[in-house]
């Protein structure tokens, strides 16, 4: 018992180091920028494995040289509520995680019809060469907000548990309670991803429209917003019919966001 209750004491106090040194590092960030996050660091690390350079862009910038056409593009697109909330929109946590039930139990039905269809091919005597089947995967929705992201960016990885959940959370509340949402969002700007190795606002506009991010237009950065939740695949094709279309959506949302 005395073994177990050291392990147990053992494991908190690991627990609240890794807590403290959270909050260090985000209570340094309120005079000292990030140069790197958790998941640019992987993201370097993929791309030179596979590629065996890093073809990298980005530049910081202060939140005064970004555009406020950007600023309000990824506020209206990604976290409309975001000058007011603490950092958790649990109303938009819960509406995703009802989306994602339904989503996984259609994708369910999928594929035990799949199964079936497999086991009815297995079982007759064709000669032809069958086909492997592929299992269908639900489309997760997030409901994250943009602190969240950035919680999640800065310090964890990309894995789903209710554990890196559960400390995306905690680090949230520490950026809310630390930095002002300027800075939340300045910070979050220049370090969020924009293509394979693009990164920040400055980098954005450039490679997308060879203009500085304050020269970017209203709808620029409305595309440029519409490319957050999946910009490598839309890096190919950022004047798709569906990003000009969305951005026109974005666009029109723009006038009614409050910026910090």
């Amino acid at each position: 018992m005395k073994h177990f209750v050291r392990i147990v004491v053992l494991v908190l106090l690991s627990a609240l180091a890794l807590q403290l040194y959270f909050l260090a590092r985000v209570g340094l960030m309120k005079v000292v920028d990030p140069q790197s996050t958790t998941f640019q660091r992987s993201e370097a690390w993929r791309i030179v494995s596979e590629k065996h350079a890093l073809l990298w862009s980005q530049q910081w910038v202060a939140y005064e040289r970004i555009a406020p056409n950007l600023k309000r593009a990824v506020v209206a697109s990604e976290d409309a509520g975001f000058a007011d909330h603490s950092g958790i929109e649990w109303d938009a946590l819960e509406k995703a995680w009802e989306r994602n039930q339904k989503a996984e139990a259609r994708v369910e039905k999928i594929n035990e019809q799949l199964g079936r269809q497999a086991q009815k091919w297995i079982s007759s005597k064709t000669p032809v060469p069958v086909k492997p089947v592929t299992r269908a995967q639900p489309k997760v929705v997030g409901g994250s907000t943009i602190t969240q992201q950035l919680a999640k960016n800065l310090f964890l990885g990309s894995e789903r548990s209710l554990l890196r959940k559960a400390q995306e959370f905690v680090v949230t509340f520490m950026l809310e309670a630390c930095l002002s949402k300027q800075r939340i969002l300045e910070i979050y700007l220049n370090s969020v991803e924009w293509g394979e190795g693009v990164f920040g606002a400055e980098a954005a506009a450039r490679h997308y429209f060879r203009v500085d991010a304050s020269a970017l237009g209203a709808m620029q950065a409305a595309q440029l917003a519409v490319m957050l939740p999946a910009p490598k695949r839309f890096e190919k094709r950022p004047g798709s019919a569906y990003v000009v279309g969305r951005a026109g959506t974005v666009s029109a949302r723009m006038g009614a966001v409050d910026l910090p």
